[in-house]
């Protein structure tokens, strides 16, 4: 599939796992691919493997001028923006007696308002783009039900309503209304389970033990790999989901069907 031939994609967190699949899967479908990350070695070392003039950006979300350097670069290299994908997200399981101002924005403010700010630079470039826009953010499974890293989980929770509120306030309906004659912006986002990612595997041994009992609890019979998620946001950015905005799309091998211990 050549979904996104002509288009041009910028994709955040894209150094390793996740990030990078997305990336992998929007340029062997044909989109220019901008990655970003706040680790520049990470960055260059993933376009370089990506090639076909994958443009590696360093960028930390929590930055706004950093931001809007990205999005600067991506227009001026390539003139448009078609799609957004919003990959940051930051844990570090802080106990909830513990939980200070730091910790707070060390977590959810790349998190959520990283997300915020990317839109907002992207915003005027999507609301341009001539096959209309698509943001897509990747969420978890913790923004919808009590799997506990009470911040990086209640930053999560606060994107899923980010999500559908830019789905109606840039919608095409909305901005014809403002007297815009833009195509609009969909917004939508996944929310993975467990994913085979560099935080576990790079974790030690504790953590690929915990990650190998995941494998035999989630009802699919296996945690996921960043290519699953990568195939669901290739979709939603896409035109194949034309018709579809502001959803929460679980990306998370039935673990949401029934109870599933992560202890």
């Amino acid at each position: 599939m050549r979904r996104f031939e002509g288009r041009v994609a910028l994709v955040t967190g894209a150094a390793r796992g996740i990030g990078r699949a997305i990336a992998v899967r929007l340029a062997e479908e044909g989109a220019a691919v901008a990655l970003a990350d706040r680790d520049e070695d990470g960055v260059v070392a993933a376009a370089a493997a990506i090639g076909a003039g994958a443009m590696p950006l360093a960028c930390d979300v929590v930055d706004r001028a950093s931001v809007d350097a990205a999005v600067s670069a991506v227009i001026a290299r390539h003139g448009r923006l078609d799609v957004l994908v919003n990959n940051v997200g930051v844990s570090s399981g802080t106990a909830f007696e513990e939980i200070d101002d730091a910790a707070w924005r060390e977590q959810a403010g790349p998190t959520l308002h990283g997300a915020v700010r990317c839109v907002q630079a992207a915003l005027p470039h999507l609301l341009a783009s001539p096959v209309g826009g698509a943001v897509v953010t990747i969420g978890s499974i913790n923004g919808l039900a009590a799997f506990g890293d009470l911040v990086y989980s209640a930053a999560k929770a606060g994107l899923q309503s980010l999500n559908q509120n830019l789905a109606v306030l840039y919608s095409r309906r909305e901005l014809a209304a403002r007297g815009s004659s833009s195509r609009g912006i969909r917004f939508n986002l996944v929310a993975p389970g467990t994913i085979r990612t560099p935080a576990w595997t790079d974790g030690g041994p504790e953590r690929m033990a915990r990650l190998d009992r995941l494998d035999r609890l989630y009802p699919a019979g296996r945690v996921g790999e960043p290519e699953d998620i990568a195939a669901a946001v290739a979709f939603l950015a896409s035109d194949d989901a034309s018709w579809i905005t502001g959803i929460v799309l679980p990306v998370d091998g039935g673990a949401l069907t029934g109870p599933l211990s992560f202890d």
